[in-house]
């Protein structure tokens, strides 16, 4: 995407001139950081935004948070191929925290002299492809933030990386220059990381004090000034944050369906906890949609018209809405599948709790049943009659009718109820009314 702007208008508030070509690169790094710890106190305090500035502090909740500004002796940053022939002049390093604890790595380059465009692209290349070999004195890079920042666990890079090109000198004289086609080589050099095509590179527009043009992974600005400078690079770290933030949720819906999948349990009180976790899971990836991704890509932040292009057509060029839309969905079909499980573990506790109240009182029933006969038997032998003699046993086949008369009918009653049961269990037809028929299809009528 390559856009320019003639003299005029915004440009000459926003337009610049730039003696040091300026290269900084976004890297997103894996795990968290407590936002609520030291900081070193707001982007609009430490950076230079200028006009823009206004909107960002009413916008100062959902802003990244500084937690190490680090300046770097050119000598101490190593790459694995060196600097590619450019004169590094000076380099700092940034740690930014979001506020739901995502990270994003700043380092920030700014090179003396001459900066030739296929340099330039090698070190472009060399700083995303082997991010990992980048030392920092004779320790990698992300050790020594890891000790510094007193991480819980080690820093990582992750999938992510933007790399923003300010350039100065003679480089920004050739792209600003007439020569359209030496202006075209330059760009697919330093977008495209070397290739060589001299086709005009798609959405060209006229050109005067200002140019923009970007990649997926790689932003050139040329004329533009230093606050609007920072304004870019703060919309280019709220986009590869809220892509690191899209992909972390994506992995964490998946481990989430795992977890319900495969998740076994002995006990209505496991199968509670079992949800109430994944519950919780889904709440926190809601609100990482929310607050990580949704806040960051729209114009809302820096409602500016520079601001709002590139900030539209980078999250094109990432595909940030596509995934979002699809993440959310993925998340809404999840806490679907949760409460269908919470409403099937309901209805198995009721249907449980019915089968226990039904035991319960069978037994009472079976108690009650058994105690009759002998309670009346006690009644019969503890009573002041004839019939009752003191001296006979209880057992004493004289007294076989009254046993008979005790248990004959409680037995004849057991019987019943015990046939009935059967009976009710047994009995014929559907216990569902049949579906109604689906009327036959009519004929196709003849022509």
């Amino acid at each position: 995407m390559i856009t320019g702007t003639t003299a005029g208008g915004t440009a000459e508030l926003d337009s610049g001139t730039r003696q040091l070509t300026r290269v900084l690169v976004l890297f997103s790094l894996s795990g968290r950081l407590d936002p609520r710890g030291p900081s070193l106190g707001s982007l609009v305090d430490r950076f230079d935004f200028g006009r823009f500035a206004l909107h960002l502090k009413s916008s100062g909740a959902v802003l990244p948070v500084p937690v190490l500004v680090q300046d770097v002796t050119p000598g101490e940053l190593g790459l694995p191929h060196g600097h590619r022939g450019l004169a590094l002049a000076s380099a700092e390093l940034a740690v930014l925290v979001t506020p739901r604890g995502d990270i994003t790595l700043i380092l920030d380059c700014a090179f003396a002299g001459r900066t030739a465009p296929d340099a330039l692209a090698a070190w472009l290349a060399d700083t995303c492809f082997d991010r990992d070999l980048i030392t920092l004195g004779d320790r990698p890079l992300l050790d020594v933030l890891s000790r510094r920042l007193a991480a819980r666990e080690p820093l990582a890079f992750g999938q992510n990386v933007h790399q923003l090109v300010f350039p100065g000198g003679e480089l920004r004289e050739e792209l600003l220059g007439v020569d359209a086609a030496r202006q075209s080589v330059v760009l697919s050099q330093i977008v495209y990381r070397g290739r060589t095509a001299t086709s005009e590179p798609p959405h060209l527009r006229a050109h005067g004090a200002t140019l923009s043009a970007h990649g997926r992974g790689v932003s050139v600005h040329v004329g533009w000034a230093e606050h609007v400078e920072n304004g870019l690079i703060l919309v280019a770290i709220g986009m590869v944050s809220a892509l690191a933030v899209l992909q972390r949720t994506r992995l964490a819906a998946f481990e989430t369906m795992r977890a319900n999948e495969q998740a076994s349990a002995s006990s209505p009180y496991e199968i509670r906890s079992l949800i109430s976790q994944l519950s919780a899971g889904v709440n926190e990836l809601q609100l990482d949609l929310a607050f990580g991704v949704e806040a960051y890509v729209d114009s809302l932040l820096i409602p500016e018209m520079v601001m709002e292009a590139f900030q539209s057509s980078l999250r094109d060029a990432l595909g940030i809405r596509e995934s979002l839309d699809n993440s959310a969905r993925m998340v809404e079909r999840l806490t679907s599948v949760i409460s269908a499980r919470s409403a099937a573990l309901d209805a198995e506790l009721s249907e449980r709790d019915d089968r226990r109240d039904r035991t319960v009182s069978v037994l009472v029933a079976v108690a009650t049943l058994i105690a009759l006969p002998p309670t009346l038997l006690l009644a019969f032998f503890g009573a002041n009659a004839t019939t009752v003699n003191p001296h006979r046993s209880v057992f004493d086949a004289r007294y076989l009718p009254a046993y008979l008369l005790a248990w004959v009918p409680f037995l004849v009653l057991a019987v019943i109820g015990y046939v009935r049961i059967i009976r009710t269990g047994r009995r014929s037809g559907p216990l569902l009314a049949p579906a109604a028929p689906v009327p036959a299809q009519r004929p196709p009528s003849g022509g």
